[in-house]
């Protein structure tokens, strides 16, 4: 080979490995700026993830909201300031009994299961109307959503009609729906519409469904929540005829029993 074709050859050779170290020193930069925006994105969606988590625990919770609502939404059949006044029975009527309760409350429903059908046979009857006020003060005693979620739905049904309030409540506090008063499991929006199902009016009811899963009336339920904390009114049940509270033979307690409860009642109607 002469010398001039082996310099060529030598030139050619280094000519090759240049441009091979380029095209390698090319993938180098191109994996490191792949790198460097992989990770970029996995900071950035980290950072979302963050932020989004953070967002969600700030945000109100469902009973917060409602508390919030300054346009209380109130079911029909309502009456009075965000309709906390419910009265049922037949305008005529000359008297109103008057009945507080909280819906997990154990005593309430051992009072609706003796005398709950009763209270609707003499309300149909127009021997008294029915003015209801529900509590919630169970729920503070253990950070529960049962019986705030239950006064919720009742309102949903007194949203279809009167007859169908009565008898969800009639439902809910029946043996066997009631929970245990430690088991808030009135909580649950799909155990409410479960129990729905036992009456006619509201059973497949799609808009009494819509209304207890979106809350419609959580507002509502807290608004009657606070009138019953400022009737002065200290447990439940509690029964009150035209505003003079109504008792059994001992002077001070709830008429618990049919035959006490049709005493007191025949009592106060004759006052």
């Amino acid at each position: 080979m002469s010398a001039r074709n082996h310099q060529a050859s030598k030139a050619a050779a280094r000519e090759r490995l240049r441009a091979e170290r380029e095209r390698q020193a090319k993938k180098d930069r191109t994996r490191r700026q792949l790198i460097v925006a992989l990770s970029i994105v996995g900071v950035l969606a980290i950072a979302g993830g963050i932020s989004y988590a953070v967002m969600q625990a700030n945000k109100p919770s469902q009973w917060e909201a409602a508390k919030n609502e300054k346009q209380v939404t109130a079911p029909a059949n309502t009456e009075g300031k965000d309709g906390t006044s419910v009265v049922v029975g037949k305008k005529d009527a000359g008297k109103t009994l008057e009945l507080y309760e909280d819906a997990r409350c154990p005593i309430c429903a051992t009072f609706e299961q003796a005398n709950g059908e009763t209270i609707e046979k003499d309300v149909a009857a127009g021997k008294y109307r029915l003015k209801y006020v529900g509590a919630t003060f169970l729920d503070r005693t253990d950070n529960g959503e049962g019986s705030k979620n239950a006064l919720s739905a009742l309102g949903a049904a007194l949203d279809v009609s009167p007859e169908a309030f009565l008898e969800y409540k009639g439902a809910l506090y029946s043996q066997k729906n009631h929970p245990a008063e430690q088991d808030d499991k009135f909580a649950e929006d799909d155990y409410l519409i479960k129990v729905a199902d036992e009456v006619d009016a509201l059973k497949g009811n799609k808009e009494f469904q819509r209304n207890v899963q979106d809350g419609t009336f959580d507002a509502w339920a807290l608004k009657m929540s606070a009138a019953f904390d400022k009737s002065g009114v200290q447990g439940t049940p509690t029964l009150k005829m035209d505003g003079k509270k109504v008792t059994g033979s001992d002077g001070q307690s709830t008429p618990m029993t049919p035959a006490e409860f049709k005493t007191a009642i025949d009592k106060a109607l004759k006052a």
